[in-house]
């Protein structure tokens, strides 16, 4: 399970209620989410240098992450977040479901995506630039599906994850892992990687 060495506070974008199971799968895609959708600050990896993992491949990933942030600062990362995901015309990765799935940006997946969230009552965050297809947002997204805190049917959970990260997100956290410019996210990538296929797993368990 992911968790941290210390109180933090209360600062930790952290799930802290519900099921031990649900807390710790919305807790990765928190994470997963949190730095992502932009780079951590000081306190940002204050956070993820708390964090434990274990001795599964999720959690030794975990561990990984943690010890990259014990010894990171903000500016190298921001650097590396620039080469990977924006550049100078487009990063080395393009993080956005509709690209993934059809080469293209702004495609059917966004519009599918948008349909959904606007079924589930799920509105656009103000000042957000980014499509709502890009990874981190979908992540943010499942866990606070995972977390209960969208007034939604449980069953969404497995509807949202099947329909908009299970067909493509894999194959972007691999990328990740095997970016050029990676070195603090190359071990979210592999956070990402395991997530999905244990996700992928249980829902089809459980269907």
């Amino acid at each position: 399970m992911l968790a941290t060495r210390a109180d933090n506070g209360g600062d930790a974008p952290l799930v802290t209620t519900g099921d031990a199971l649900d807390v710790a799968r919305a807790r990765y895609w928190q994470l997963l989410g949190f730095v992502l959708r932009g780079t951590p600050d000081g306190q940002g990896l204050g956070i993820i240098a708390s964090l434990d993992g274990d001795s599964s491949p999720l959690g030794r990933a975990v561990g990984d992450l943690s010890a990259m942030a014990r010894r990171a600062d903000p500016a190298t990362i921001e650097r590396e977040y620039h080469q990977l995901f924006i550049g100078v015309g487009r990063g080395e990765l393009l993080p956005y479901a509709s690209y993934y799935r059809t080469g293209f940006l702004h495609e059917k997946p966004l519009a599918s995506l948008r349909a959904d969230l606007a079924r589930l009552g799920i509105e656009r965050t103000a000042g957000q630039t980014d499509p709502e297809d890009h990874i981190g947002c979908l992540a943010e997204i499942m866990a606070g599906l995972i977390a209960g805190e969208f007034a939604v049917d449980a069953s969404e959970q497995a509807h949202f994850f099947t329909r908009h990260l299970q067909p493509w997100a894999g194959r972007f956290f691999a990328d990740l892992e095997a970016a050029d410019a990676a070195v603090f996210y190359r071990p979210v990538g592999t956070i990402g990687r395991h997530l999905v296929d244990i996700e992928a797993t249980a829902y089809t368990l459980a269907a």
